[in-house]
């Protein structure tokens, strides 16, 4: 069963909203979402059950994600890592990541907002080439920061913050985020679900209270392993945790003949 929001019907508006609009026999719609289609002449269409079977047996088939949650974290260029933790410091890996040859370090700073600020805060590393903090909107309400929602290294007009470490301090100008989620997938990964760097996915959470992401971006890179990554506030709102599967039920907008089943 899926679960159909006025919010997963709005992202498809850039493409194109089909009409009718295929839904199986079990699928919900808000009222808002019955409203929406309504407003705008869209019929629903329940399909039957042979109509089901042919789109699997024509290679309409779901395919499945695994889940990575991603706490609060903050990746450092080299310079800074030598400001807060002295001249030639190197960071020490503590565990592996999902992305291969990336690693949660031993290292942790202290975050310090307008407000307030939060300690303990892990290191990802290696070092890259600017700094950057990706925290939740809740963490932003602690620290007295609304950093906007962008993909990792989209830094231009986001709010700067201070980092507090053993060694020194460092101000940051800009680099704070609410990281988007994404979908990391090689390039085998891209074309086995047809998709290319940039594009978008809708994604369906499994369970007894389903969640539909209308609008998650892929990102394709050949050091990339096949990883759905949101924040903590999104994880615990749709009832996820590392390494759980989603669905994919779409992308660009439109929903595929599966949905929902």
């Amino acid at each position: 069963m899926a679960l159909i929001t006025e919010t997963t019907l709005r992202a498809m508006l850039r493409t194109g909203i089909p009409n009718p609009f295929s839904v199986h026999v079990n699928d919900k719609f808000t009222p808002a979402a019955s409203d929406f289609l309504k407003g705008r002449g869209i019929r629903v269409e329940v399909l039957k059950a042979q109509e089901i079977h042919s789109q699997r047996a024509s290679g309409g088939e779901q395919k499945s994600i695994p889940v990575g949650v991603s706490n609060r974290h903050i990746h450092l260029s080299m310079e800074d890592v030598e400001k807060l933790f002295g001249k030639g410091y190197q960071l020490a890996p503590l565990r592996p990541l999902s992305q291969p040859g990336q690693f949660a370090a031993v290292e942790t700073l202290t975050l310090l907002g307008p407000k307030g600020l939060v300690k303990g805060v892990r290191i990802l590393g290696p070092a890259r080439g600017v700094s950057q903090v990706e925290i939740s909107r809740t963490d932003g309400f602690q620290l007295g920061l609304h950093p906007p929602v962008r993909l990792s290294g989209m830094l231009e007009e986001t709010p700067g913050i201070t980092l507090i470490g053993p060694a020194g301090c460092v101000v940051l100008e800009k680099g704070v985020i609410v990281a988007k989620s994404h979908v990391h997938m090689s390039p085998e990964d891209g074309r086995r679900f047809q998709v290319s760097d940039q594009d978008t996915l809708m994604l369906q959470t499994t369970g007894e209270r389903p969640v539909i992401f209308p609008e998650v971006t892929v990102r394709i890179n050949p050091r990339y392993a096949l990883d759905f990554h949101l924040d903590l506030d999104e994880a615990n709102a749709a009832s996820l945790k590392t390494n759980d599967q989603v669905l994919v039920i779409g992308k660009n907008g439109k929903l595929d003949g599966t949905a929902g089943r």
